[in-house]
């Protein structure tokens, strides 16, 4: 009977799988994923080996360590679609998805990037791509987003984003929040003003030079 009993793994290689992944996602968000995987596993003190019999390529270690990040794009793409006016919920969209992208580099280059190995990420990146599609062609037919709108604009967004260099993440943050506010204005059909969030303060400032 012992024999269909499923394994348990042991205490440390539970330990071991968590502690890689912790330094997995610690290293995507402030480096990317061009961090070597012998970096990530000198960050969680587990030899290469023990890491590569985890997570035998660095697509398996990145869809896990982004997992938490994509089940949060998934509520936000599906909350725009729930919202009765289109507009509002993909101006929603947006906002949010730049914030959560601007919070975690790894993660943005991995959306739009492909993942041929990591069969589970593309699908939940096609999800959601999809569903932003669906919500876009509801805000063109509402008149309100422009009618030249494509979905690369989204994925030209995502990579301008990713370049925004600030002092500190509530900087980044920041700085994100104005520049998806910038980007809802360029994508409305009909040009509108509306205040801008406040300024954040980026690493290149040149002095003496004020607008």
């Amino acid at each position: 009977m012992t024999d269909h009993l499923p394994r348990i793994p042991r205490s440390d290689a539970v330990d071991n799988r968590e502690r890689i992944l912790e330094a997995a996602r610690v290293l995507f968000a402030t480096e990317g994923l061009n961090v070597p995987l012998r970096e990530v596993a000198r960050r969680a003190e587990v030899g290469p080996a023990t890491l590569y019999r985890h997570f035998p390529t660095k697509e398996i270690l990145a869809t896990e360590a982004f997992a938490e990040q994509m089940r949060t794009c998934h509520a936000v793409v599906d909350e725009g679609l729930a919202d009765p006016d289109p507009w509002r919920g993909f101006c929603s969209v947006i906002e949010k998805i730049c914030e959560l992208h601007s919070r975690d580099r790894g993660f943005t280059a991995a959306f739009v990037s492909a993942f041929p190995k990591a069969v589970d990420f593309t699908a939940d990146r096609d999800y959601a791509l999809k569903a932003i599609a669906e919500l876009a062609g509801r805000a063109k037919g509402a008149g309100e987003l422009r009618p030249d709108f494509v979905l690369d604009d989204l994925i030209l967004m995502l990579m301008a984003n990713n370049g925004i260099q600030a002092a500190s993440a509530a900087a980044q943050v920041a700085a994100s929040r104005r520049f998806a506010a910038l980007v809802i204005q360029a994508f409305r059909a009909v040009p509108e003003q509306s205040p801008l969030p406040p300024v954040a303060r980026l690493a290149l400032v040149l002095p003496g030079v004020t607008l």
